[in-house]
């Protein structure tokens, strides 16, 4: 089956050609969008099933074979990233796709939106199955312009400021990952990861430390830990509401899949284990420190979103199967439930017409639906038994503890520190925004009768802004509806979901499952 692996790399490519031959026709896009984004999902989960059974699947892109030619690999943590981001990709769109209609089109650039999103779909797609360090950097970079797009949507002052951060401290991770890309090839004539393996087993240590420490650099500053984190909250929450809520789900586990991919297939043996665990605790305290010091329930959200990219690189920097596979289930965890807050944030501000915290109250007796969809989610978050973040945390914990050294239990604390100080972000905003009284500036506030009665239903002309409004349509409501219930899934899975994380981080701390894989006859 491994005429599937380019699918969901080709598919959103291919539906992007066609959405732009469909300017001006939005109904047609949307379809077009839904049906290749609905297909990459059911391929990914094929690949993973197929990948679980037969071991890392290969394409050799274009019948070059490798290392002459660029290898696409979907082993079980490539295929699992995948199923896991076009099932958040699809749906956002289905969100995206219900704010569009509520608002009437009118601010939205629909035409756009549609072939840019799918390209940055295949930008994700193609990042997560690269077998080649350029091709990777390639993925990155069909990121970089696809998200550009969506974070200047509507053209207003403060969405472009913060695209242009945003572009500016990509192009300089790029930069930085293009010169580590040169230095690479210079010193081992291949940039073929599986290849890489045994050349750059065989440099001098000073070599493999400073190619090793120029990928984490560049792929830090994707990943947005401490101190190279500063960008993010400053430029996400300007976005509109999907877009915000994919950027925060996916873009920067795409940057921790490649500190993962890298670290564990190019540079075993933890020499740089010292310094994640270091980062990781930093990201972990000053993100949530961040987090609590907001009053936008956004910013709030993506400072968040820092603080927790630490348990990731916690898990990475034991350098332990038991960490490893914790990692890759908290990246699981994260994606879901990260997306589903941003959307119920959106929803937030339509209802409330703002997500100042200062500016909102009583969302609970107003909205009862947009409370449950933000409850959860939230509790998940903070790691409340027995929801998926409690469970992974408690791999993360559990790896720390058997690890032993000073860092890990200090990592440890750190986590559980950040994981109560999650819980009274999350409860301040509770507290604010959906318990108190409602602020007398918000839309229909002395009619709650009326807004539950309602709510759910589909309403177009619900508000042109889309800012405000008694009723939340329901195409935005049921995808959140539908991520909400899937974080609720990987609780009840968590034991099958733990067992696949666990046999993709022995595979890769083995690596000989992925360099037998490109190439069966032995490394050249």
């Amino acid at each position: 089956m491994t005429y599937l692996v380019p699918l969901p790399v080709v598919m959103p490519l291919l539906g992007a050609a066609i959405t732009l031959l469909l300017l001006g026709r939005p109904r047609a896009q949307r379809w077009v969008s839904l049906t290749v984004l609905t297909a990459t999902v059911a391929v990914a989960a094929m690949l993973l099933v197929r990948s679980s059974i037969d071991g890392p699947l290969v394409v050799e892109v274009g019948g070059w074979v490798a290392p002459m030619g660029i290898v696409l690999v979907a082993d079980q943590l490539a295929a699992l990233m995948l199923v896991v981001s076009a099932s958040v990709t699809l749906c956002v769109l289905v969100y995206s796709i219900g704010q569009g209609m509520a608002d009437g089109n009118e601010e939205t650039p629909l035409s756009v939106y549609h072939p840019t999103y799918l390209v940055l779909t295949a930008g994700v797609c193609n990042a997560f199955l690269s077998g080649d360090l350029f091709n990777l950097y390639v993925g990155f970079e069909i990121l970089l312009v696809a998200s550009y797009v969506l974070l200047t949507l509507g053209s207003t002052e403060t969405r472009i400021r913060a695209g242009t951060t945003y572009v500016v401290v990509s192009l300089l991770s790029s930069v930085i990952f293009l010169v580590a890309i040169g230095l690479v090839y210079s010193s081992t004539g291949t940039l073929n990861l599986a290849q890489l393996v045994d050349r750059l087993d065989a440099l001098p240590d000073d070599m493999r430390l400073l190619l090793q420490g120029m990928l984490l650099l560049a792929f830090g500053i994707k990943a947005a830990v401490f101190p190279l984190s500063a960008w993010l909250p400053d430029s996400y929450p300007t976005a509109p509401a999907p877009v915000t809520a994919v950027f925060a789900g996916l873009l920067t586990k795409v940057g921790v899949y490649a500190i993962i991919r890298t670290e564990t297939l190019l540079f075993p043996g933890g020499r740089t284990a010292t310094l994640l665990l270091v980062v990781a605790v930093l990201t972990m305290l000053v993100g949530i420190l961040g987090a609590v010091a907001q009053s936008d329930i956004k910013r709030l959200l993506s400072f968040t979103l820092i603080s927790h990219i630490g348990y990731m690189l916690f898990g990475v920097g034991l350098t332990s199967s038991l960490g490893l596979s914790a990692a890759i289930f908290y990246v699981v965890h994260h994606i879901t439930i990260q997306t589903t807050l941003f959307l119920a944030a959106g929803l937030v501000e339509r209802r409330g017409g703002s997500t100042a915290m200062d500016r909102l109250g009583g969302l609970a007796r107003l909205s009862p639906v947009l409370a449950i969809l933000f409850f959860v989610p939230a509790l998940n978050l903070a790691g409340i038994p027995p929801f998926s973040g409690f469970l992974g945390k408690v791999g993360l914990v559990q790896a720390g503890i058997a690890d032993g050294g000073v860092l890990a239990w200090i990592l440890v604390a750190g986590g559980l520190v950040t994981s109560l100080l999650t819980l009274y972000a999350v409860a301040r905003v509770w507290n604010l925004a959906f318990w108190r009284a409602p602020h007398p500036d918000m839309p229909d506030s002395g009619d709650a009768d009326r807004a539950s009665r309602t709510e759910g239903a589909v309403q177009p002309q619900v508000n042109t802004t889309g800012q405000s409004g008694a009723v939340l349509p329901g195409l935005m409501i049921a995808p959140t509806v539908a991520l909400v219930a899937l974080g609720l899934a990987l609780t009840v899975v968590a034991g099958p979901l733990f067992d696949l994380s666990t046999d993709a981080a022995d595979d890769l701390l083995r690596r000989t499952p992925y360099v037998e894989a490109v190439f069966p006859g032995g490394t050249p």
